[in-house]
């Protein structure tokens, strides 16, 4: 019989004994212990707490193994110090941990016991798992926030992303029409993510892991299916080692952009090549040796697609990725960032006629939706006189950076005029100097030279871009969130486009854009941050990230 001095009823209960073996009980729910061999499975009630003594031996298991094995026992490892443990099977709560969960993997399994009663560890870190453990993971995926489509059309093809049906783009209908998905994500880099670990103190360890949140980064973008994804914060050796070559696996050519100094991540644009061919991939830089304003090594990424249809026009797509300075003090290295991309879309997406072609740009603007620098995206312009360095943004209810903004912002040797364009268009090299001047002589006024403007505190853009997103629930006016960890839960992530004069889900001002343009036709729904915190925030046993992706489904109108 056992002894009466078991001590702790229901918890972890230790032993010491003679022997060498260790066995654990993970039982869910077991109030006794079980015994193989000379007592086959008979059951003893655990007795009360208090002291116990070491002075006992285990009985010897004589009965066949194969007992042993369809029990729950489990052989652990093997100590000169040797015990027994009965794990507690429940938890108070659902952040509540066994100590058993804790326990590493130490020292030899046996050879004899099945693989599926063994292999506890997470593949991705090693961490021995107990049963709660495993019911707590279970039941956080129950938890999970779903999202739901929002439609703007009726003939939206956006359903592809939950069922596999096949779009015909060689019909007659679509050969003035083509339609395409477009994803902005933020997939947070492993390194910012060490380098600021103060942001995810609300999340376990395990899940911080990159072994284990990529795999999930890379079922959300197979899930979604996106034709062109938009990545920001992918790290360079993430990128070379595995994230390029899964992304091409699944049908995608990948453009990348490291940012510049000793940033070891950047900005991706991906796309299905069933989908686009690639006419231009435009890098910018917008760190400046020689200006001191730009002392930051954020970049963006430009590309010029051209739709894989037959149509009645060389149809083009200029898509563009960014991710924008953080710091909420500095909003006029914000400005002067949003300006240079500007200037280099502006460079790459006029079409023959003088016109645009149709503009996405996506990424972490670092803004708020209704500030300042939001606000110029989407209405073409800001006079910025007067404004306090830290409202830019829009990030801070109380902002520290109370310095005003300079007249002009950035300086003259920037290249960059205050309508966000290049100030001079260089002139094709001829074969020798004499060649050069007399072509600048008989040119002269076809020479594009956009003169230096006046001191003005007004900034302007040539696009009208809309907002996929509304960023606030029509229904209860609670704001969307794109982003959400420790310190905040915010929109910062953006997908803008130029819409078509036909887009109901264009925002006003949009209709005089494009002759010809984008036509939203549905979104994947964002959260709010009670939403978000249902399932312990960003990043959580899902989402591995802490952001959300964006998603949209554009139909491309011909003019």
């Amino acid at each position: 019989m056992l002894p009466r001095h078991v001590q702790r009823l229901g918890r972890d209960c230790i032993a010491h004994w003679n022997g060498s073996q260790i066995l654990a009980l993970n039982s869910p729910g077991s109030g006794c212990m079980r015994w193989a061999g000379h007592y086959p499975w008979a059951s003893f009630p655990l007795p009360a707490p208090v002291d116990f003594s070491a002075n006992w031996r285990l009985p010897l298991f004589f009965g066949p193994w194969r007992q042993v094995q369809n029990s729950n026992w489990q052989l652990d490892n093997f100590t000169q110090s040797s015990c027994f443990h009965l794990p507690n099977p429940s938890m108070k709560s659902e952040g509540e941990e066994p100590l058993t969960k804790k326990r590493r993997l130490s020292g030899q399994h046996d050879t004899s016991i099945p693989e599926e009663e063994t292999n506890f560890s997470h593949q991705k870190e090693a961490l021995c798992l107990s049963v709660a453990q495993n019911e707590e993971k279970h039941s956080s995926k129950k938890g999970t926030v779903k999202r739901h489509w929002e439609y703007f059309c009726q003939y939206s093809r956006t359903m592809k992303i939950f069922e596999n049906k096949e779009t015909d783009q060689s019909n007659t209908e679509s050969e003035a029409k083509f339609d395409f998905t477009v994803m902005s994500y933020n997939i947070l880099s492993q390194n910012l993510l060490e380098d600021n670990s103060h942001l995810y103190k609300h999340c376990r360890q395990r899940l911080l892991i990159w072994t284990y949140r990529f795999p999930n980064i890379l079922q959300e973008i197979k899930q979604l299916d996106a034709d062109v994804l938009c990545l920001q914060e992918v790290q360079e050796d993430h990128y070379r080692t595995e994230i390029k070559s899964s992304l091409e696996s699944l049908g995608y050519h990948c453009e990348y952009k490291m940012r510049t100094g000793r940033k070891p991540d950047g900005c991706a644009i991906c796309f299905k090549t069933s989908k686009f061919n690639l006419i231009s991939s435009n890098p910018v830089e917008f760190f400046r040796h020689d200006i001191p304003l730009l002392d930051r090594d954020n970049v963006g990424l430009v590309l010029l697609l051209q739709p894989r249809f037959h149509c009645k026009t060389n149809a083009a797509i200029c898509i563009a990725n960014t991710h924008l300075l953080y710091n909420p003090r500095r909003g006029d290295i914000k400005l002067t960032q949003l300006a240079m991309l500007l200037a280099e879309i502006a460079s790459v997406a006029p079409q023959k006629d003088g016109t645009f072609c149709p503009i996405i740009i996506c990424g972490d603007f670092n803004s708020v939706p209704g500030s300042p620098l939001y606000r110029f995206i989407k209405e073409g312009k800001l006079n910025y006189e007067g404004l306090a360095i830290g409202k830019v943004s829009g990030q801070e209810q109380f902002p520290r950076g109370q310095r005003i903004l300079s007249i002009p912002i950035w300086p003259k040797k920037l290249g960059i005029s205050q309508n966000c364009v290049y100030e001079i268009k260089q002139q094709q090299k001829e074969e020798n100097a004499e060649e050069k001047l007399e072509a600048a002589k008989l040119d002269n006024t076809q020479e594009i030279v956009i003169a230096s403007e006046k001191l003005s505190s007004k900034l302007q853009h040539h696009f009208k871009l809309s907002s996929v997103y509304s960023h606030y629930f029509p229904e209860t006016g609670i704001p969307e969130v794109t982003t959400c960890h420790s310190r905040s839960a915010v929109t910062v992530d953006y997908i803008f486009y130029s819409a078509a004069n036909d887009d109901t889900a264009a925002q006003p001002g949009a209709e005089d854009s494009f002759h010809g343009g984008l036509k939203l036709l549905g979104r994947l729904a964002l959260l709010t941050e009670k939403d978000l915190w249902t399932v312990n925030g960003l990043p959580n046993e899902n989402n591995s990230s802490d952001h959300l992706p964006l998603l949209a489904e554009f139909r491309l109108i011909e003019r």
